[in-house]
């Protein structure tokens, strides 16, 4: 009994001295290959770190690498196993091609978000207006944008809508020219009128001085004159100068006696006396 076991030991030594090597060779290929691409995931976290760029560039530039390392590693594993890789690869590159064809939209969104991370318009808390929305973005996603409307609205915003739309970005140069439009009557005296706002704007120390705020007739329309007021603010404040400035104005104008015509449209009434008829 003893003797043949040792035969049968004898013969599948070398089957289990190659099993045992490759077992051994594959654990090891796992756990190194894993360690390998945490060490490579932090080096470029690092790197695009200190080339200061942006956070979401930085988070999935480092996860794909990291992913991409263990797809490597999984592809060496099959290999070691003895598992035609080739045709699994090429199974797999079908698969992706049905998959993108059903996940057309998500692909889009996908790559629109890559050229938003890369490129990057607008960062994260600057206030933009695209894909009819207007609002400060909260956080910037591979497939989608969050936005924050100035009703407090989460707006979560496909991303292919906004690199394919018009994309104003309100906080790209940290200021903001408030445009308003003041009309006054032609009896007014425009010099006066130009002193009271200029001394409404000096009062507010968010209006910028430097560029000058600029005051200027931009309209000869039928019932009034229009001047336009045009101050300068940091972005965050561009609602507060603008609702502020108008409420200023209105109380100076009444203090000041100026007035603010409104569309006004006169009717006349004319009288007809029918004909009497003659018998």
């Amino acid at each position: 009994m003893n003797e043949a076991l040792n035969k049968l030991l004898l013969q599948w030594q070398p089957t289990i001295a190659t099993v045992g090597f490759k077992l051994f060779s594959v654990v090891m290929l796992f756990f190194v290959g894993r360690w390998g691409a945490k060490q490579l995931q932090q080096i470029v976290r690092k790197i695009l770190t200190k080339a200061r760029m942006d956070a979401s560039l930085i988070s999935f530039a480092s996860q794909f690498s990291y992913y991409g390392i263990l797809f490597l590693i999984a592809l060496s594993i099959m290999g070691q196993l003895g598992i035609e890789t080739t045709s699994l690869i090429a199974m797999l590159g079908a698969a992706g091609v049905a998959i993108g064809l059903a996940l057309q939209g998500s692909l889009s969104n996908f790559s629109a978000g890559l050229l938003l991370i890369v490129f990057h318009p607008f960062r994260v808390g600057d206030l933009i207006e695209g894909a009819g929305v207007i609002g400060i973005v909260e956080e910037i996603q591979l497939f989608s944008t969050s936005v924050l409307a100035g009703d407090n609205k989460l707006v979560i915003i496909p991303n292919s809508k906004l690199v394919n739309d018009t994309i104003i970005n309100h906080s790209s140069k940290g200021t903001l020219r408030v445009d308003m439009v003041i009309g006054i009557s032609y009896e007014e005296n425009l010099q006066r009128v130009k002193k009271v706002i200029s001394e409404i704007l000096a009062s507010d120390p968010r209006v910028l001085q430097n560029p000058v705020p600029e005051i200027g007739v931009l309209e000869l329309s039928e019932n009034c004159l229009r001047l336009g007021v045009r101050p300068w603010t940091n972005s965050r404040n561009y609602w507060a100068v603008h609702f502020r400035t108008h409420e200023q104005l209105v109380e100076r104008f009444r203090k000041e006696g100026i007035c603010m015509p409104t569309s006004k449209q006169d009717v006349h009434i004319h009288s007809v006396t029918a004909p009497q008829s003659v018998n």
